[in-house]
């Protein structure tokens, strides 16, 4: 009887350990930054696109108007349990080319210094989402001339 209660003990204190570990948070790091000591590489009005990406790598993201920008983005996002993910910490290094593609400015953000931005968000409007589709067939039957069929 003695060693079925001892037994009990350790099963209830791994399920009880097991069910502490379970709860932890786990976080994930997406995304690259360029160290410092790689950026100070930099020289502004000297360096260009092509130097720019052989000394620090090629950008997580271009700038949309004529390259105009090279942006490096790193997030560390929180997971806990059935909680959404949080994004805890995110950083941009934005580096600003002119018209030459010459470095004109070395930027870095955190999330401090701005609101949290969905990066890959792609959703097209449609104007059918509002009409069930009896309506939608329904709504053709007066389109429909004779002179479509000849």
């Amino acid at each position: 009887m003695a060693g079925k209660v001892k037994t009990l003990g350790r099963v209830a204190a791994t399920v009880a350990i097991l069910a502490v570990a379970g709860c932890s948070a786990s976080y994930r790091n997406h995304g690259y930054v360029p160290p410092e000591e790689e950026l100070s590489g930099i020289i502004v009005g000297l360096d260009s696109r092509d130097s720019v990406a052989e000394t620090v790598g090629p950008p997580s993201t271009s700038g949309v108007a004529n390259e105009s920008a090279y942006y490096y983005v790193r997030s560390r996002v929180k997971h806990f349990a059935y909680q959404a993910p949080e994004v805890v910490e995110r950083e941009v290094v934005a580096i600003s080319f002119d018209s030459r593609g010459i470095v004109s400015n070395v930027e870095r953000f955190g999330l401090e210094d701005g609101e949290v931005i969905p990066l890959s968000r792609r959703v097209t409007g449609s104007s059918v989402a509002e009409k069930g589709f009896i309506r939608q067939l329904l709504g053709n039957l007066g389109n429909v001339s004779a002179g479509d069929f000849l």
